[in-house]
C-alpha cells in the first residue's frame, strides 16, 4: 500500500509543485491538499493520511496549531513541518509539539521523499533541534520588520532578531543592549501583537512579512 499523504499549503504553486513530484512516486499517493490548518484537520478526519506535510505559515490556522491539533485528533499521523525558514525557535517548537521532522521548503527532494518514507515506517526519532545564527536562504532581510503593529523601533528591530530563532541572550549580544533590556521588550512585543509565547510572534512576522 502507497503511503497516504496530506499536504498542506496555502500557496497553490507550492502544492501544485509536490503534486508534480509525487506523481512519480509509486509509494506515495496525495490523497488530500489543503489552503490552511483549518482545512487540513478536516481532510485529514476524512481521508485518514499517514503523513502529513505541514507548512508553518498558514492563514487562520498555522501549521504549530495544526500539528498539536492533529497530535491530539488523530496520533497516528505523523506529521513533517515544513517552512522557508529554518531557525531554533521554529525546530524547537516542532519538537515540543511532537513532529516527525522539521524540513526546509529549499531541501533537495532525495531528503524530501527520505522524510516522508522514514516518518511513515516510523523510523525518525523527532525534530533534532539545531540552533544556528548564520541567515538562512529565505530568512528576513537584516534590520527591523516592516509591518503594521505599534512596535517601537527597537521593538522591531527585536522581533526580526527574534524571528531568525536567536535567543535573547543572542539578540542583546546582536542589538550592543542588555539581556534585561532585550527581555522586556520581547515582553512588549508579545502584549502588543496579542500573542503568547516568542514562536508565534515569529510566525505572525513572518506571515505578514511574506503578505
Amino acid at each position: 500500500m502507497p503511503i497516504r499523504l496530506l499536504v498542506s499549503d496555502d500557496h497553490d504553486v507550492v502544492r501544485a509543485g509536490i503534486r508534480l513530484l509525487m506523481e512519480a512516486e509509486s509509494d506515495i499517493q496525495i490523497v488530500a491538499e489543503a489552503r490552511d490548518g483549518v482545512e487540513a484537520l478536516r481532510l485529514a478526519r476524512e481521508t485518514q493520511p499517514d503523513v502529513a506535510l505541514i507548512d508553518v505559515v498558514m492563514p487562520t490556522l498555522d501549521g504549530f496549531a495544526t500539528l498539536s491539533r492533529l497530535r491530539e485528533e488523530q496520533p497516528h499521523v505523523k506529521v513533517i513541518l515544513c517552512s522557508g525558514f529554518l531557525n531554533s525557535t521554529f525546530a524547537g517548537r516542532a519538537s515540543r509539539l511532537g513532529a516527525a521532522a522539521y524540513v526546509h521548503k529549499e531541501a533537495p527532494l532525495s531528503e524530501l521523499l527520505a522524510t516522508i518514507r522514514h516518518a511513515a515506517a516510523g523510523k525518525l526519532p523527532g525534530v533534532r533541534e539545531k540552533p544556528r545564527r548564520p541567515a538562512q536562504t529565505g530568512d528576513l532581510e537584516e534590520g527591523t520588520i516592516e509591518i503594521d503593529a505599534p512596535l517601537t523601533q527597537r521593538e522591531s528591530e527585536v522581533l526580526a532578531e527574534l524571528t531568525k530563532g536567536l535567543t535573547n541572550k543572542q539578540i542583546a549580544t546582536e542589538l550592543h543592549i542588555s539581556y534585561e533590556t532585550v527581555k522586556e521588550h520581547v515582553q512588549h512585543i508579545l502584549r502588543k501583537l496579542g500573542v503568547t509565547d516568542r514562536t508565534q510572534a515569529a510566525v505572525w512576522a513572518v506571515r505578514r512579512t511574506l503578505a
